[in-house]
């Protein structure tokens, strides 16, 4: 499992924090190491739904390589446009994080701004990628989720990080209430809890 030092995200008990790397976020790591070479100093982060913007915005800000604005899209625009040109003056690089799809802007002169800026996006997970999440979660838990979990879980796992997540939640809440270990009918009950009927249809018609 790859993974960054990062000041929030999922852990294992004793270890410092870090954030999973996969397919969908690596290039965003190689990208944020590299301020010197952002266009007018500010890069763009964007991406869905618990994906990491905010702990990249930490780890970025924390490393003392610039400034990093969280949630910049639900900020005033014309606050955001002062502190643009106020990181300008300081030369200091900015990263800005915003929910995907595209951010919308009105105003005309932030909007040309942020249109020059290098563009990241957080993409879609891949089965090594869903595995090292479904693992790090349950690690953060403490939940062990039992032999052949990750062979039966990632084929069925909705592709996004809010669903992954939730679906080691329900794991471990289904484990919990049950007092018992987390085997293959409590993997299949959480994935009928979080997906619903679409989960039935594939353990009818299982992945090769």
């Amino acid at each position: 499992m790859s993974q960054i030092a990062l000041p929030l995200v999922v852990r294992r008990r004793g270890d410092p924090a870090r954030i999973v790397l996969g397919n969908a976020n690596r290039h965003v790591a190689d990208a944020l190491q590299e301020p010197a070479g952002w266009p007018f100093g500010t890069a763009v982060l964007l991406g869905p739904p618990r994906a990491g913007k905010s702990l990249f915005a930490r780890w970025f800000a924390a490393s003392g390589q610039g400034e990093a604005i969280d949630d910049a899209d639900r900020l005033d625009e014309t606050a955001l446009f002062h502190r643009w040109n106020r990181a300008q003056e300081e030369g200091r690089p900015l990263l800005l994080t915003a929910r995907a799809p595209a951010w919308t802007i009105a105003l005309p002169d932030l909007r040309s701004r942020i249109g020059a800026a290098l563009t990241l996006e957080i993409g879609v997970p891949d089965d090594a990628m869903v595995a090292d999440l479904i693992e790090a979660h349950a690690a953060q838990r403490g939940l062990a989720l039992g032999e052949g979990a990750l062979t039966y879980l990632v084929p069925r796992a909705e592709r996004g990080f809010a669903g992954i997540e939730r679906l080691v939640a329900a794991i471990d809440r289904l484990s919990l209430e049950r007092k018992a270990p987390a085997t293959m009918s409590i993997w299949r009950d959480a994935l009928a809890a979080v997906m619903g009927p679409e989960q039935q249809k594939l353990d009818f018609d299982p992945p090769n």
